[in-house]
């Protein structure tokens, strides 16, 4: 079978991006209050449920591992954007703002994912998939190292390169797990 990364890729981040502009009508911009460490710390919540739900094999909540995935994706957007924008920015973004920056976080970091899949020859279609969340929770551990560290480092890439693959493993697990 021939796989379409460029189709793949993109029927996932639709379905993220649905959600995450659904929610921003639901909720507003409410996730500027929180801090990096927070949204790290959201990001790591949903990794180790994964990481939970694939040893356990049981969900007494209902929400299954796609969700969690999914989470994941737009938690590290919404990184992503809270790095960029000014602290004195207002916490109520228009939808239209929101829309454009969801783009552009997507685009750049499908970039990203392309150049690395050139290189790596798409290694991560034999990957298992309690490795991407293991490499997730990795990517989290180091985050984490790097806030702790007030975001210097000395060899290191720094933590947007971080949320960036943490959103591309997580697209690689929903494209494993067949989500379209």
């Amino acid at each position: 079978m021939i796989k379409n990364t460029t189709g793949e890729y993109d029927a996932v981040i639709k379905i993220c991006r649905d959600l995450f502009i659904k929610k921003t009508k639901d909720y507003g911009t409410a996730w500027r209050i929180l801090r990096p460490s927070s949204i790290t710390d959201q990001i790591f919540i949903k990794a180790q449920r994964i990481r939970t739900l694939e040893e356990k094999k049981i969900s007494k909540v209902g929400e299954d591992i796609i969700s969690e995935y999914i989470g994941i994706i737009n938690y590290c957007i919404i990184a992503m954007m809270q790095l960029e924008l000014d602290e004195r920015a207002p916490s109520e973004l228009p939808l239209e703002q929101v829309e454009r920056q969801f783009d552009q976080k997507a685009t750049e970091t499908k970039e990203l994912m392309f150049a690395k899949n050139h290189d790596y020859g798409e290694a991560w279609r034999d990957m298992r998939i309690s490795s991407l969340t293991d490499l997730i929770l990795m990517k989290i551990f180091r985050v984490k190292q790097i806030e702790d560290n007030a975001g210097q480092t000395l060899a290191s890439e720094g933590v947007k390169a971080n949320y960036q693959d943490m959103l591309n493993y997580s697209v690689f697990a929903l494209i494993k797990l067949d989500l379209k």
